[in-house]
């Protein structure tokens, strides 16, 4: 893809979620995820009905007459995004790949955040950590951003979410919002789930794919493993081996409903096929409520 092209897609991905955040998210998001606390925003006169334990005694006694403290909720929040870049986000039956999906979803919660002033930072991982980049504020941070989950080649096929997983609690010490973006075909990562969620409010949402879910008798295809490379033939004729590949999704996606119930995180799961607005909104307002 060159340059010019990229800049378009970065603008087509621009225009369309910043108009979704702005007429959805901006204030679902702003009440589903609360401030670290309350800060001092300024006194005023005493009013009936006030609470007397908000009183400033210094301000009062200068004053001679009774002035209270008044906060306000501290908004300022880091979001990171942790964004599976393996093999398996190149697939694809309908629309678009699942790594598409990923990509509009990312830049809508990162439009949805800056609007809230809150600082966006990504972590890009396939079974290795393959880009980090710092949480900031900004237009241009979040348009870079989607220019790198457009252009990024990641240099490794595999999935390794444990691995993501101890990279973000290694790094990010202070409370973050974080969701985990990915079609999770992976298993063993609850421990490091259950650490990352007793500091953090955590998100896990699953992209899969129709195909995954059930794969349709097409005869004999050829078929390659985006993950491994590999190409070989298979019979989608057998009932048994359609059975068996049915068997190992629902398996990763119990793994998956499972571990983040447990750990307390929230999860969504939305097919290529279906409105992730929809979803993404449903969760914020059962969130907030």
């Amino acid at each position: 893809m060159n340059t010019q092209e990229l800049l378009k897609k970065v603008r087509r991905i621009e225009i369309k979620t910043r108009r979704l955040s702005n007429h959805l998210f901006s204030g679902e998001y702003h009440s589903s995820f609360k401030g670290r606390g309350m800060a001092f925003s300024e006194v005023r006169k005493y009013e009936y009905g006030d609470d007397i334990r908000a009183i400033d005694w210094n301000v009062t006694a200068r004053l001679n007459e009774p002035y209270i403290k008044v906060f306000e909720e501290e908004r300022e929040l880091t979001l990171m995004l942790l964004v599976d870049v393996s093999g398996s986000g190149s697939f694809g039956s309908r629309v678009q790949m699942k790594r598409d999906m990923i990509t509009e979803i990312c830049a809508t919660l990162a439009f949805s955040a800056i609007q809230n002033n809150d600082k966006v930072g990504v972590i890009f991982f396939s079974d290795k950590i393959e880009q980090f980049i710092p949480p900031k504020k900004g237009k241009t941070h979040t348009l870079r951003i989607i220019r790198e989950l457009i252009e990024l080649q990641p240099t490794s096929p595999g999935t390794n979410i444990t691995e993501a997983l101890r990279y973000f609690s290694g790094i990010q010490k202070k409370h973050a919002i974080a969701f985990v973006l990915s079609d999770f075909m992976d298993t063993g990562y609850r421990d490091a789930l259950k650490i990352m969620t007793q500091r953090h409010d955590v998100t896990g949402i699953r992209i899969y794919d129709p195909r995954e879910e059930e794969l349709p008798n097409l005869g004999l295809l050829p078929m390659q493993d985006l993950e491994t490379g590999k190409t070989r033939w298979v019979n989608t004729s057998s009932k048994a081996l359609r059975q068996e590949l049915k068997m190992r999704f629902e398996q990763n996606f119990k793994y998956f409903r499972e571990s983040f119930t447990r750990s307390g995180a929230g999860q969504i799961s939305i097919r290529i096929d279906e409105s992730y607005p929809a979803k993404l909104l449903g969760y914020f307002k059962q969130k907030s409520a």
